[in-house]
C-alpha cells in the first residue's frame, strides 16, 4: 500500500509550519498528502433544510479555497496534493479516511506553553488521539524542518509497546544515521529486573534495521537525569504508547508531556 500523510489544519498560528514540516517529511517517505480542514458552520435558528444546506455549502467551499491557498504558498506546485473539507465530525472524517487502503499517518498540531490541562487536554489533538485507532503525530508549532536522528521511545509495564504499530510508524522513518533508545522511567527504589529484560528484548527487536539501545533513568529525580540524554532538538522524536493513563500519569506528563512536547521542540508519536 501507498504511504499516506492526513494533515488536520485549523489555520491556527502553526499550520504554515505543521505542513511544511509534513511535506519535508513526505519526500523521504514517498508519502501523499491529504490536507483536512474541519469548518464551523454557523446558521441562524429556525432556518430552513434548504437555506441551511446553502449555507453549508458556502462555507465548505470557501474552507477549501483557504485550504489550497494555504497550501499553494509551501507546498511546490509539482506536488499532488488532495483536500477534504467538511462541516463532519473528524473522528468520522478520520474513520472513512482511515478504511481507505493506505498506510496513514495523523499530523495535528499542539500549540501553547501554558498550562497542560488547558493547552492539551481536551483539545484537537487528544480526541483525535483517543478517537482514532491509528498512529498520531503531534507537532509543536515552532517546527518546521523534518529530522530523525534520534528516536526515544517510552516504555511501560501497565501498556506494552505495541510491536506491529511501532513496526510500521519506523517503516516512514529512514534507517541511515537514526539510533532508537527504549528508556523506563523508575521510581526510586523501584525492582526493575522485569522492565529490564523488555527493554533488552525490544533493543534486539530492532538492532537489525537501527542502531539500538535502552536506559532506565530511577533515583529522586529521574527527570533530571533523562534531561541528559533528550535534549530538546529538533532532531530528536519522541514514541509513547496510548493508554489509559497515558496523558493522566502525573509523573509521566509532569517531563515528557509538557517539557518536551510543549516548552522544547520534540515532536510527539502516539500509538494506538
Amino acid at each position: 500500500m501507498k504511504n499516506r500523510f492526513i494533515v488536520l489544519i485549523d489555520f491556527s498560528e502553526y499550520s504554515d509550519n505543521l505542513i511544511r514540516y509534513v511535506y519535508d517529511w513526505s519526500v523521504h517517505a514517498d508519502a501523499e498528502l491529504l490536507l483536512v480542514h474541519r469548518t464551523a458552520v454557523i446558521t441562524p435558528a429556525h432556518t430552513d433544510i434548504e437555506v441551511r444546506e446553502q449555507i453549508k455549502r458556502q462555507t465548505n467551499a470557501e474552507g477549501l479555497r483557504k485550504l489550497k491557498a494555504l497550501a499553494n504558498d509551501i507546498i511546490p506546485s509539482s506536488v499532488k496534493v488532495s483536500y477534504s473539507v467538511s462541516e463532519r465530525q473528524l473522528r468520522f472524517t478520520l474513520n472513512s479516511l482511515l478504511a481507505e487502503p493506505f498506510n496513514n499517518l495523523i499530523f495535528t498540531g499542539i500549540s501553547g506553553t501554558g498550562l497542560l490541562k488547558k493547552v492539551f487536554l481536551g483539545s484537537t489533538a487528544i480526541k483525535v488521539i483517543n478517537n482514532t485507532k491509528n498512529i498520531v503525530v503531534a507537532m509543536p508549532k515552532e517546527i518546521a524542518v523534518y529530522s530523525h536522528e534520534k528516536i526515544f521511545v517510552a516504555v511501560t509495564e501497565q501498556h506494552p509497546v505495541n510491536l506491529l504499530e511501532l513496526s510500521k510508524f519506523l517503516n516512514f522513518i529512514d534507517r541511515e544515521n537514526t539510533s532508537i533508545t527504549f528508556f523506563y522511567l523508575a521510581a526510586p527504589n523501584e525492582i526493575t529486573k522485569t522492565i529490564e529484560k523488555e527493554l533488552e528484548r525490544l533493543t534486539a527487536l530492532f538492532k537489525d534495521r537501527f542502531n539500538t539501545s535502552f536506559e532506565i533513568y530511577e533515583g529522586s529525580n529521574p527527570f533530571e537525569d533523562i534531561k541528559k540524554v533528550i535534549n530538546n532538538k529538533i532532531d530528536e522524536i519522541l514514541i509513547v504508547q496510548k493508554g489509559s493513563r497515558l496523558l493522566t500519569d502525573q509523573l509521566f506528563r509532569k517531563f515528557l508531556i509538557n517539557e518536551l512536547v510543549y516548552d522544547a521542540q520534540t515532536p510527539l508519536i502516539v500509538l494506538p
